[in-house]
C-alpha cells in the first residue's frame, strides 16, 4: 500500500469541490430549513409559554371572579336577614302601638259606658227619692227642706258610686 500522492491531491481537491459544492447548494438549504424549524419550535414553545400564562391568569380571574360572587352572596343574604330582622321588628312595634291604641279605645268607652249608667242612675235614683221623699213628706214638708234632702241624697248615691 504506497500512498500515491497524485491520487491524493486529486481525492483532497475532488473532496474539496465537492464540499464546496454541498456547502453551496445542499448544506446552505439545509441548515436554513433547520434554522427556519428551529426557529418554528421556539416560536412553538413562547406561544405554549404565554398560553400557559393566559390560561393561568385567566383562571386567576376566575377565581377572583367567583370569591367575589360567593362575597356578594354572602352580602345579599345578610341584608335579606337584616331586612327580614327589621321588618318583623316593624310588625311587632306595630301590632304593639296597635293593641295600646285599642286597650285605651276599650277604657275610654268602658268609662264612658260607666259614666252613663252613673248618669241614668242618678237621674232614676233622683226620680224614685223625689217620689219616696213625696210619700215620706207627705206630712207637708215645705219645699225648701224638700230640695235639701234630695241634695243630701243625690251626694251620698254620688260619693257610693
Amino acid at each position: 500500500m504506497t500512498l500515491n500522492l497524485a491520487n491524493f491531491f486529486i481525492q483532497l481537491i475532488a473532496f474539496a469541490i465537492l464540499f464546496w459544492l454541498l456547502q453551496r447548494y445542499a448544506f446552505k438549504p439545509l441548515f436554513g430549513v433547520m434554522e427556519k424549524r428551529r426557529q418554528m419550535v421556539l416560536e412553538q414553545m413562547e406561544s405554549a409559554q404565554k398560553n400557559r400564562d393566559e390560561a393561568n391568569q385567566y383562571i386567576e380571574e376566575q377565581r377572583q371572579a367567583l370569591q367575589q360572587a360567593r362575597k356578594e352572596a354572602y352580602d345579599i343574604i345578610e341584608q335579606a336577614k337584616s331586612t327580614g330582622s327589621k321588618q318583623a321588628d316593624d310588625i311587632l312595634k306595630a301590632a304593639r302601638s296597635e293593641t295600646e291604641r285599642l286597650k285605651e279605645e276599650a277604657a275610654r268607652d268602658i268609662e264612658n259606658e260607666k259614666n252613663k249608667a252613673v248618669a241614668a242612675l242618678k237621674a232614676q235614683v233622683s226620680g224614685l227619692s223625689v217620689l219616696i221623699a213625696s210619700k215620706i213628706i207627705e206630712k207637708q214638708v215645705d219645699e225648701q227642706t224638700q230640695q235639701q234632702l234630695i241634695d243630701q241624697y243625690l251626694q251620698e248615691v254620688g260619693n257610693k258610686s
